[in-house]
């Protein structure tokens, strides 16, 4: 069925990342900060960023989108304005980014808090580190995820 094929393919490509396969220009200390910085730029303005984590050769964000601002105009702006720093830095002039993007909707509490423990426990799945904690770009590091002192104040309890 469908269904089972892109479940298949979707753990195909996250397996694939997940070996740092492909350009890992996220793994430059300063391209991994104009990253997280873009992330952080209009948290709280257009968006709620709840929880983040810069992997050498791509991002994991969970948000909560402002009413007046699409997803996708917002992963435009991100890609758009850290594409352009990062290649600067890099000395590069090539497209930075894929085009498109993987995203999901959060179904109800339970679906929520799985999607945070996966994009927090990433870089420990993937054997970069070993706690979420230790690897910085992300909001396991910075405390504001699942174990943060701002989760609350992210979730708007």
């Amino acid at each position: 069925p469908k269904a089972e094929r892109q479940r298949a393919l979707a753990k195909n490509i996250a397996a694939y990342l997940d070996q740092g396969r492909g350009a890992c220009y996220l793994r430059d200390p300063a391209v991994a900060q104009v990253v997280e910085d873009t992330l952080l730029f209009f948290d709280t303005q257009r968006y709620r960023l709840l929880a983040w984590c810069i992997m050498p050769n791509h991002v994991h964000a969970v948000i909560e989108t402002q009413p007046a601002f699409a997803l996708a105009s917002i992963v435009h702006s991100w890609k758009s304005y850290s594409a352009s720093i990062a290649n600067r830095h890099l000395g590069r002039h090539e497209r930075f980014w894929q085009r498109e993007y993987h995203d999901r909707m959060i179904r109800d509490e339970a679906h929520f808090f799985r999607a945070l423990r996966y994009v927090e426990s990433n870089p420990v799945q993937a054997g970069l580190v070993e706690e979420a904690s230790l690897l910085g770009w992300s909001s396991a590091w910075q405390g504001r995820g699942l174990g943060g002192e701002n989760f609350d104040h992210h979730r708007g309890s």
